[in-house]
């Protein structure tokens, strides 16, 4: 394994190629091979702009110096502990590259399928009106404002850094999203209906699942945007669900992702606040992440 510094000081620059092999040997006893590999790439497509066709075919083009000083500061943040998301600054979701900070959660390739739900069933219209509550980095607003063209879109969070996160993002992928700063425990229900479509994915782990997650998620990413105490785990839902009541439209849909060991619970709370053609989903590792319901027309 050659260090950086050498191959900074070699006479003839280190390679595209050279480069991506020495990343993933470097990440590979932290992260594992296949997750070293994808890091790799993920580092070298944002910092040197190196795609994967290029990593096969012009893996002999050269990598310069202060890019080659970029690299290996990201390297060493990764090996450190630190996610690779936060270290890189984006993240994919949805096709889409978002920035995130630790100010905001990591978007997961699960909660695609959420948006792929409201997708499916809404593409086409051109009325529509739309609700993230919690929306964090923006990843959900942001992907159904592009491929939902013609909605208004508006998207809540109690933090003021993971709205500036949001509204970055939201001003750099040119989508026009409203954002807007509100505790979700305190919403005030409208005085007429205003949502075809409420979403959220809140919060959702009890406190008593820590033990068993990853290091990375638990020192990095904020704690608030994770965890619900182990005594009421569907406070966000319940929430949710009760201004939804209101602020939906007749026929309007509420769209959760869920933790799914809170399943059967979440149907219920549903069909007590009287919404019906309750669905629930599985996402693509075949575990029940979704549920949605419509509020009856009158």
């Amino acid at each position: 394994m050659t260090a950086p510094n050498q191959m900074m000081n070699n006479k003839s620059q280190p390679t595209i190629a050279t480069v991506y092999r020495d990343i993933i040997s470097r990440l590979s006893p932290s992260l594992g091979d296949g997750e070293s590999r994808a890091a790799a790439r993920v580092i070298m497509e944002d910092v040197r702009g190196a795609t994967p066709t290029d990593l096969v075919v012009n893996g002999d083009r050269t990598v310069e110096p202060p890019t080659l000083g970029r690299i290996y500061d990201i390297v060493a943040r990764i090996i450190s502990g630190e996610p690779v998301q936060y270290a890189v600054g984006s993240a994919r979701f949805y096709g889409i590259d978002f920035t995130v900070t630790p100010d905001v959660l990591i978007p997961r390739p699960e909660t695609e399928g959420l948006v792929d739900m409201i997708v499916s069933q809404w593409s086409g219209r051109d009325d529509l009106r739309v609700l993230d509550c919690g929306t964090g980095s923006g990843c959900i607003a942001i992907a159904l404002a592009r491929n939902l063209p013609f909605s208004a879109i508006d998207a809540i969070d109690i933090s003021n850094a993971a709205l500036k996160v949001a509204e970055e993002n939201s001003r750099r992928l040119k989508t026009s999203v409203g954002f807007y700063r509100r505790d979700i425990l305190k919403l005030t229900p409208p005085d007429a209906p205003l949502y075809d479509i409420i979403v959220s994915n809140p919060p959702y782990i009890a406190r008593d699942e820590a033990a068993a997650m990853d290091d990375r998620v638990l020192g990095y990413e904020p704690a608030d945007a994770l965890f619900v105490p182990d005594d009421n785990p569907l406070i966000f839902y319940r929430a949710i669900s009760a201004y939804a009541v209101k602020a939906l439209k007749a026929g309007g849909r509420l769209y959760f992702e869920i933790n799914p060991r809170f399943r059967d619970a979440m149907t219920a709370m549903l069909a007590d606040d009287g919404f019906t053609d309750i669905d629930t989903r599985r996402d693509y590792l075949g575990r029940y992440r979704f549920v949605s319901a419509s509020k009856p027309a009158i």
